[in-house]
């Protein structure tokens, strides 16, 4: 016998990439847009777009600098 899964079974075994990207952002020292685009195979045009989207949507994102210059960004809570 096979078992199937419906789609609802198969997205609550697998994260979103937004789930993703929200929970890397969500960290204390945030991710830079490498650490995203790694993260979801996504280009970096759409990374940024997902940034946009979410500041659209009411979420605070801040954007830092880390000591090594690199620009990273966070969900301020």
């Amino acid at each position: 016998m096979t078992e199937q899964t419906t789609a609802t079974e198969s997205a609550a075994r697998a994260p979103t990439k937004a789930a993703t990207v929200q929970k890397l952002l969500a960290r204390s020292k945030g991710a830079t847009l490498a650490e995203l685009t790694d993260a979801t195979s996504w280009q970096p045009h759409t990374a940024r777009a997902f940034l946009t989207g979410l500041r659209k949507k009411g979420t605070n994102i801040v954007r830092e600098c880390r000591s090594n210059g690199d620009t990273c960004w966070r969900i301020e809570r």
